[in-house]
């Protein structure tokens, strides 16, 4: 073993044995620094969640457009291939005649509800065309053609306006959810800063006269400050597994909620495909948020 490696070794498990002696202090500042790379990383995780079942929810979206009943279903068809033209924004058009609305609606629904409408006697449902477009984003567009075109008098009503609101709330619940984790998520991350500092803080006050020996008999600054250093990264380490853990336990409760809304199938499938940027992520932002908080410290109590 060269005389580098055995160096970097010996401060390693200088800044282990830093790390095992300072116990309860330990625990806890694994504990604070869990808390805020769990809260971060939900956080993410929710964030690209609600964006996934936005983008689904799209997808499966379309325009419904039901025709006057004085309109003939020649005519609809009339309509419906004009509309088959516009490739541009329109993916596909489908005729839904009167009875097949109400075999569709009956079978939505319960018993009673079929009860009632035999007791009517007649069809109370309109025969439409079922819009979809190329891209989700092109349906204002397709609307907006479709109140101007020549056959407008011909329809009785565009749903496209219902799913337009819904969608706009979603994303203003998203983004505020975004908003609000990221502000928590900071926060966490100061106070773990914080917690980390001081425990640092009074590891270096515990071991002041150490200092004094090893500067007297030739220690450099970089050897005495990097038992600190690997101190914080273990911090930061410790709590990057254990999150990893939680997130895990939280994927699985999560998923049945999820089940279906998004292209991966539910959240523990999105968690466990992305484990190892998750991974690898809370290992970077633990062992980062360790290191500056040793650096910190260092910088303004370790007189050396």
């Amino acid at each position: 073993m060269s005389n580098k490696t055995l160096k970097l070794w010996r401060t390693f498990k200088e800044g282990w044995q830093n790390f095992r002696r300072n116990g309860w202090l330990s625990f806890a500042t694994v504990s604070i620094l869990t808390l805020s790379l769990f809260i971060v990383s939900l956080s993410v995780l929710l964030g690209v969640t609600t964006s996934l079942i936005l983008d689904t929810m799209r997808e499966k979206v379309s325009v419904n457009v039901s025709f006057n009943p004085d309109v003939t279903e020649e005519r609809i068809l009339e309509i419906q291939k004009e509309l088959s033209k516009y490739g541009k924004e329109i993916a596909s058009v489908q005729y839904v005649s009167r009875e097949r609305a109400l075999e569709d609606f009956l079978a939505k629904n319960n018993p009673v509800i079929a009860q009632a409408i035999e007791e009517i006697g007649e069809n109370p449902l309109l025969a439409s065309l079922n819009i979809k477009a190329v891209n989700p984003e092109d349906y204002p567009l397709i609307v907006e053609q479709l109140q101007k075109s020549t056959f407008q008098n011909d329809i009785s009503r565009i749903n496209y306006e219902e799913n337009k609101r819904i969608f706009e709330r979603l994303e203003r619940i998203n983004e505020a959810t975004r908003k609000s984790g990221i502000a928590i998520g900071f926060s966490f991350i100061f106070i773990a800063i914080l917690i980390t500092f001081n425990t640092i803080r009074i590891t270096i006050y515990s071991h002041r006269q150490e200092f004094e020996i090893m500067r007297l008999v030739g220690a450099s600054n970089l050897y005495v400050r990097t038992p600190f250093i690997f101190e914080g990264i273990l911090y930061g380490l410790s709590a990057a597994i254990v999150t990893i853990f939680l997130l895990f336990g939280i994927a699985y409760y999560i998923s049945p909620l999820t089940q279906g809304a998004i292209p991966q199938g539910n959240f523990m499938n999105l968690y466990l495909q992305n484990f190892g940027f998750i991974l690898l992520g809370l290992i970077l932002l633990g062992m980062g948020l360790g290191v500056v908080s040793s650096a910190i410290a260092i910088r303004r109590y370790l007189k050396v």
